[in-house]
């Protein structure tokens, strides 16, 4: 039986790759975590750097609670099924008149995961709306994995700089509108992006990507993730909770992890430098 989803949004997601907005915190209890994470910000020269942001859970215990806040995996054990496991999380920020963009794009390109059953739970901070760089999504378009490009722009919010080396229909997309505390599911290889923030204020998410717990990492290297609901199948080294907001023992935690995802997830040879993020949304 389903935990949080009726039974016509299962079949929307199966259907669109993409299902919003789903409410999950309220206004208080969001707005509190914002100002959390601008204290944050404020504390290290204005922003989380990449280097912590990966898998910013790792080093935030505030965090670690977040993805694992049943309202959260409810909802994404609807689409998953009972055995979940947290591979990323990570902040994507748009200050005022930003020029970052990212360009229409799948998640999956650079996972390198044994099979697309995955999702974002993309959780609204702040407003995020048209104006000021919400995701676009094209539904239905979630079906295979499509070839990238890398277009050299240095605005390009993606790892890799790519993009789809399929022309989109601009018509067919969606803007993904949330208020704060809402949440978007989308599927790993759902085509997305985002324009530049033209608001007069800024655009913050919280991208918690979740995937199968029966998942492996491909091309021989062993990553690692959080065990958040059900069983663990090995697949994956345990991540474990950060002993305090960027304690030592979690911070050299992160760093050993990051250097292998690194090597896990870096882009084909020629087309782009190493990843600066996970992926951009």
């Amino acid at each position: 039986m389903a935990k949080r989803l009726s039974d016509r949004e299962i079949s929307q997601f199966e259907r669109d790759g993409i299902l919003f907005p789903i409410p999950v915190f309220d206004r208080a209890e969001i707005d509190d975590r914002r100002a959390r994470f601008e204290a944050i910000e404020a504390n290290r020269a204005g922003r989380l750097p990449p280097s912590l942001n990966l898998k910013a859970h790792l080093v935030v215990p505030w965090l670690w609670d977040m993805v694992h806040d049943a309202r959260i995996l409810d909802a994404v054990e609807d689409v998953l099924g009972p055995n979940i496991l947290c591979w990323a999380a990570s902040f994507f920020a748009k200050g005022i008149d930003d020029p970052h963009h990212v360009p229409w794009h799948q998640d999956a390109t650079y996972w390198g995961l044994s099979e697309p059953r995955a999702v974002t739970a993309w959780v609204a901070f702040t407003p995020s709306v048209r104006e000021n760089g919400c995701m676009r999504v094209v539904p239905g378009t979630h079906a295979r994995q499509i070839d990238h490009r890398d277009t050299r722009d240095r605005f390009n919010m993606l790892p890799g700089r790519e993009e789809i080396a399929v022309d989109v229909d601009e018509a067919d997309a969606v803007d993904v509108v949330l208020a704060p505390g809402e949440m978007s599911l989308h599927h790993l290889l759902l085509i997305h992006g985002s324009e530049p923030n033209r608001a007069g204020y800024r655009r913050i998410g919280f991208a918690i990507r979740y995937i199968a717990g029966d998942l492996h990492q491909t091309g021989g290297i062993r990553g690692s993730a959080t065990l958040v609901r059900g069983r663990d199948f090995g697949n994956f080294d345990l991540e474990q909770a950060p002993e305090g907001e960027f304690h030592p023992d979690a911070v050299a935690r992160n760093n050993a992890i990051l250097k292998t995802w690194m090597k896990m997830v870096l882009p084909k040879p020629g087309t782009a430098k190493a990843p600066r993020q996970p992926v951009g949304d």
